[in-house]
């Protein structure tokens, strides 16, 4: 399926924010000038910069147009249901190295159906409170056909439509339930670096595994939390 207009115009507006072209707390072009760069109407270029603001990547500023915020936000990669401990959406993140392939933890191969010693995608990020402090690292593990079929995954530049939307184009698949397990542990040495703690804290560890409407794994999520930030809550009926 091709990519809309829109779509095009904000990626490359993010993979240049990525480059470092336009830096924190600078402006982007105006709709006019995205509209005269590109050769569309100024809706659909104002639209581009819709997704961008929507993404937490920049903000309105009086008086100056639209400006670079410090980090992007997170945004949840497809649906979850009301109560969901699931650490994703809402907060600034920061990506972690270059997504790569390497072979999953023995509970997230199983969650994605692959075989022991089977490499699948890794895409890592951190994020933050309000003050900047480290809230909860994410690891996202992506099947071989997913990411192969979705090559946007393996770049360092964000997705400006955002991975599900992305994976629903290029597959036709998309998340239809999620899966949660929630369990405690020790950090490892690199989770506690991560995330600015002393080596071996507690933390609270958050699997979510999303599948497509065939009951197929789509991603999995290992969310890492220090246990004095995490808290579940569950509404049911009684």
């Amino acid at each position: 399926m091709a990519v809309l207009k829109y779509e095009e115009i904000a990626e490359s507006l993010r993979a240049r924010i990525a480059a470092g072209e336009f830096a924190p707390g600078a402006t982007i072009p105006s709709g006019r000038d995205l509209a005269e760069q590109w050769d569309v109407s100024r809706a659909t270029a104002i639209k581009a910069v819709d997704v961008l603001r929507n993404d937490g990547v920049v903000v309105a500023k009086q008086g100056t147009g639209f400006v670079v915020t410090e980090t992007p936000v997170a945004r949840p990669a497809g649906t979850r249901r009301a109560g969901s401990a699931r650490i994703l959406g809402g907060m600034p993140f920061l990506r972690i190295g270059t997504p790569d392939w390497a072979e999953p933890p023995a509970r997230v191969a199983v969650a994605l159906g692959i075989s022991p010693g089977v490499l699948a995608l890794r895409r890592v990020r951190v994020l933050h409170l309000p003050d900047g402090a480290p809230h909860s690292c994410v690891e996202a593990w992506f099947p071989p056909e997913i990411a192969e079929a979705a090559p946007r995954l393996a770049d360092t530049a964000p997705i400006a439509e955002g991975t599900t939307r992305y994976v629903r184009r290029q597959t036709g698949r998309f998340p239809t339930e999620g899966v949660d397990v929630t369990t405690v542990r020790l950090a490892t040495d690199t989770e506690a670096e991560r995330l600015g703690l002393p080596p071996a804290s507690p933390v609270a560890v958050l699997l979510h595994t999303a599948h497509d409407q065939e009951g197929r794994p789509l991603v999995c999520e290992e969310g890492v939390t220090p246990s004095s930030l995490f808290e579940q809550m569950d509404t049911y009926a009684m």
